[in-house]
């Protein structure tokens, strides 16, 4: 049974920094990613990570967020930097299984994800 559970989730100020940890057991391999819900929005792919170690960002974020993973720990992170007010969201990691998510951080290609970490950033 596949499961994962984010951690890290808190509240900032702009220009501050937070790191997500998501904690996966019954499967880490294939594409790894980060999706968030603002409130009132739609769900946005992010973040993805490939299982030869590519990584795909979405514009919003690329250069201010770093996805990463511990093999050993099974845990996938993602380090986020210069956080601003509209950064604030619910964050979820998730798999999918094919590989799909990696290239194009299309949510419909999602498996599994856990039940988010909340982000609040403040101005």
């Amino acid at each position: 049974q596949v499961q994962l559970r984010e951690s890290g989730g808190g509240s900032v100020q702009a220009g501050g920094s937070l790191r997500l940890s998501c904690a996966v057991s019954g499967y880490f391999s294939s594409c790894l990613g980060w999706f968030r819900q603002a409130p009132l929005n739609e769900r946005e792919g992010i973040a993805a990570l490939d299982s030869d170690g590519s990584t795909t960002y979405a514009d919003a974020v690329k250069g201010r967020f770093t996805i990463s993973k511990d093999s050993a720990k099974n845990i996938l992170y993602l380090q986020m930097n210069s956080l601003r007010p509209e950064d604030t969201a619910v964050y979820y990691c998730g798999i999918d299984v094919s590989g799909s998510y990696c290239g194009g951080l299309n949510l419909v290609d999602m498996d599994y994800w856990g039940e988010g970490t909340r982000v609040t950033v403040s101005s």
